[in-house]
């Protein structure tokens, strides 16, 4: 296959879909992941009828054996290894601090931030191996790319999203991490954190959600899921090489904002 191949985890809605439709685009062969089957075949056949070129694989990110799993499937399929990997997939819970159940703590951390470390622990070793028997040799590996998709939550605290804030910010601190670490063996490690997106699950948040951010953001608009996928674009694009271990705001300027009192002058 001389085709690139990335990896985009909860691509079935929102940001993920929007990210993997816009890799298919720019000519990548796409794996779509989601734990929803309906989801990810949706998002597998609108990149094949915009005549691009994926597969779904359902899978959990945030279980050892089914990430092995995914990554058997894409070797097994293509007879490469991946050489882009978007970690995506995430969940959120609103709760206050001494409200939060454990449950809701657990799947919260283990969906995103153990499954963004899983992803990329896997990721890494099938091309640090990339030369074995295991893992035919792929022209795109020497310019591997990981971009962990964050929050604003990666920096400043959200009342009533305290597992959600605790895993985000763990998400910037494993980007920088393993930036230093994979950095020898040609891998880039990035992360995209996003402001005020509007898709159903924020849309759901409240109902004046678009005016309420869009006030509070510099640009005077919320963010669409294609701006974070733009963003993802940017980031794997070769021009792009020397670019790693950062946290890129796609948020129109929203949390540059300073808390500042209106009458101050």
């Amino acid at each position: 296959m001389n085709t690139p191949i990335a990896i985009v985890t909860g691509a079935g809605g929102g940001i993920g879909q929007a990210i993997a439709e816009t890799l298919g685009s720019d000519g990548w062969f796409v794996v779509v992941n989601d734990i929803n089957p309906t989801d990810s075949n949706q998002t597998k056949h609108n990149i094949i009828g915009n005549g691009g070129r994926a597969m779904s694989v359902i899978a959990d990110v945030g279980q050892k054996d089914s990430v092995k799993s995914l990554y058997s499937q894409v070797q097994s399929t293509t007879g490469h290894c991946a050489s882009l990997l978007v970690n995506n997939a995430g969940v959120q819970t609103w709760s206050p601090l001494t409200e939060l159940s454990g449950d809701d703590w657990n799947t919260t951390i283990n969906t995103n931030l153990t499954g963004c470390f899983l992803m990329t622990k896997y990721f890494a070793l099938e091309i640090i191996a990339n030369n074995s028997a295991s893992c035919t040799e792929s022209p795109y590996s020497s310019t591997a790319s990981i971009i962990n998709i964050g929050s604003g939550c990666n920096t400043l605290a959200f009342p009533n999203l305290v597992d959600y804030s605790a895993s985000k910010g763990g998400i910037e601190m494993l980007t920088k991490t393993a930036a230093l670490e994979l950095g020898a063996h040609g891998i880039r490690v990035n992360c995209i954190a996003p402001g005020a997106i509007s898709t159903d699950r924020t849309a759901a948040e409240t109902s004046d959600y678009e005016t309420s951010w869009s006030q509070l953001t510099p640009l005077q608009r919320t963010g669409q899921p294609q701006d974070v996928a733009n963003a993802v674009a940017l980031l794997c694009d070769p021009r792009a090489a020397f670019i790693s271990g950062q946290t890129i705001g796609v948020d129109g300027g929203l949390f540059s904002r300073a808390i500042w009192p209106t009458n101050y002058t």
